[in-house]
C-alpha cells in the first residue's frame, strides 16, 4: 500500500465521504481510514434538505435518490397532547432544496463511501488511527489494522471525520465538557403498520411527552412499513432498560399510542441506548488538522442537525483546504471555525429553547404568523447559516421575543 497522500480523512461517515469526494474532485490524492467495516449501525436517520446541496456537489445525489427504502421527507410534524402542527420545508424563507430523505444510516453511509471510492478516493476499512504527529512538515498518522498490522501514513493535512469516535480530540486531549445537560436516548426500529391518516410518512414526527416537556420522542418512517422510534430525556427520568422505558413513554403520548396501535415492536432489531452524546472541543483546527461534524461538537438529536452540520463542515473544510494546498492563504478561524459556528450556535439556541420550552411554546402556539413560520421552517430544514433570515442572524434575541409574544402554552 502507498502511505503518502495529500489528505488523510479519519472516518467514512457522511462528513468524511463528502470531504473526501470534494477534495478528490479538486485533484488531490485522498485516503479515508475507517476503523469499522461497512455497513455498520449508527443513529441519526432523518436528513435535512440543506444536506442535498452537499450530496449533489459531492456526486452522491443520484445514488441516494435511487435507494427505494429511503423515505421522501418534506417537513417536520410536532405533537403534544391533543395539539398537532407541522412545518412544510418547501414553504421556507431560505433558497435551496425543500425536500430530502429519511434513511437507514448503515445503508446511507455505505452508499456515500462506495460512491467516493468509485470516484477514485482510496478507502481502507478496518484501519484505525492510534497516534497523530503534526510537528513536522507533514502530519504522520500511526495506523493499526484489525488484523494487527501497523504502519505510518503521511499526509499534508488530516481531516478528522470520526464522529462519536472523536479520534483526534481523544488523542490530542482536545475534549471539553458540553454546556448541554447529559441526556440519554433509548431507541429501536419497529414494523409500524400505520394506516392512520393522522400520520404523515413524509415528515418526521416529534412528540412532546404530556407530563414531562423535557422528554420527547422521534418517529422516523422509512419506505418499507418500518419506523425508527426513540425517546430522549435526562438520566433520572429515563432510567431503566431500553425496551421498558421506550414503550412506556411512547404509549403515554396520545397520538403515538393511537397511530402505533398495530405496531410490532418485537423483531430482529434490538432496543438500544446512547448517553452522554453531547460534546465539545477546545479547538476545531490546528496547523495540520481540522475537525469535522461530530468529531468536533454534537448538540442534540432533537432537530436532526448532526448530519447537516457534519456535511456543512466538510464543505467548508474542503474548499479552504484546497486553497491552502495550492499555496493560497487560509485563515482557518475566519474561513472555517467562525462560519461553521454560526450555524452550530443557531441550532444551539433552538435546542436550548426546546428544552426550556421557549421554542416549544413558539411551535405549539396557535395561529402562527406565516412569515415567522417560514423563517423557522428554514432553520428546521437545515439553513442555519442563512444570515439573511432574522431568526438566524439574531437567533437568541429573536427566540426570546417570539417566546414573549406567544406566551406560555398549556397542554390541551
Amino acid at each position: 500500500m502507498n502511505h503518502q497522500f495529500d489528505i488523510a480523512v479519519i472516518g467514512a461517515g457522511p462528513s468524511g465521504s463528502v470531504a473526501a469526494a470534494l477534495l478528490n474532485k479538486k485533484g488531490f490524492k485522498v485516503c479515508v481510514l475507517e476503523k469499522q467495516h461497512f455497513p455498520r449501525f449508527v443513529i441519526g436517520e432523518s436528513l435535512l434538505p440543506h444536506c442535498m446541496e452537499m450530496l449533489e456537489e459531492a456526486g452522491f445525489l443520484a445514488a441516494v435518490e435511487a435507494e427505494p427504502s429511503f423515505q421522501f421527507k418534506n417537513g417536520a410534524a410536532f405533537t403534544w397532547g391533543s395539539r398537532y402542527t407541522y412545518f412544510d420545508f418547501t414553504d421556507k424563507f431560505s433558497d435551496g432544496p425543500g425536500t430530502t430523505f429519511q434513511v437507514r444510516r448503515a445503508l446511507f453511509d455505505k452508499i456515500l463511501i462506495d460512491e467516493a471510492a468509485k470516484q477514485g478516493v482510496e478507502v481502507r476499512f478496518g484501519h484505525g488511527v492510534t497516534a497523530f504527529d503534526g510537528s513536522g512538515e507533514e502530519a504522520v498518522l500511526s495506523v493499526e489494522t484489525d488484523g494487527g498490522e501497523t504502519y505510518r501514513l503521511n499526509a499534508r493535512f488530516v481531516l478528522d471525520a470520526s464522529g462519536y469516535g472523536r479520534v483526534l480530540p481523544r488523542l490530542l486531549d482536545l475534549e471539553t465538557p458540553s454546556d448541554l445537560p447529559p441526556r440519554i436516548a433509548h431507541f429501536t426500529h419497529i414494523e409500524d403498520n400505520i394506516t392512520n391518516p393522522k400520520f404523515d410518512r413524509n415528515k418526521i414526527l416529534i412528540t412532546t411527552h404530556p407530563q414531562h416537556r423535557d422528554v420527547w420522542l422521534w418517529t422516523i418512517p422509512f419506505g418499507d412499513n418500518r419506523c425508527s422510534i426513540g425517546v430522549v430525556g435526562t438520566l433520572d427520568k429515563l432510567a431503566g432498560d431500553s425496551e421498558t422505558v421506550l414503550k412506556k413513554f411512547a404509549l403515554e403520548c396520545p397520538m403515538l399510542a393511537e397511530v402505533l396501535e398495530n405496531a410490532v415492536w418485537e423483531n430482529e432489531f434490538p432496543f438500544r441506548s446512547i448517553q452522554g452524546y453531547s460534546a465539545n472541543v477546545k479547538s476545531l483546527y490546528d496547523k495540520r488538522f481540522a475537525l469535522l461534524g461530530n468529531a468536533s461538537e454534537f448538540l442534540d438529536p432533537v432537530f436532526s442537525s448532526g448530519v447537516t452540520i457534519a456535511m456543512h463542515s466538510a464543505k467548508l473544510a474542503a474548499d479552504l483546504l484546497a486553497k491552502q494546498l495550492r499555496g493560497g492563504e487560509a485563515d482557518w478561524q475566519r474561513e472555517f471555525a467562525e462560519p461553521l459556528m454560526q450555524g452550530v450556535d443557531t441550532f444551539r439556541t433552538y435546542v436550548t429553547g426546546w428544552y426550556d420550552t421557549r421554542f416549544q411554546d413558539a411551535i405549539y402556539a396557535p395561529d402562527r404568523s406565516a412569515d415567522i413560520s417560514r423563517m423557522i421552517s428554514s432553520i428546521l430544514a437545515g439553513y442555519a447559516w442563512d444570515t439573511a433570515n432574522p431568526f438566524v442572524e439574531k437567533h437568541a434575541r429573536r427566540l426570546d421575543a417570539l417566546a414573549a409574544m406567544v406566551g406560555r402554552q398549556a397542554l390541551v
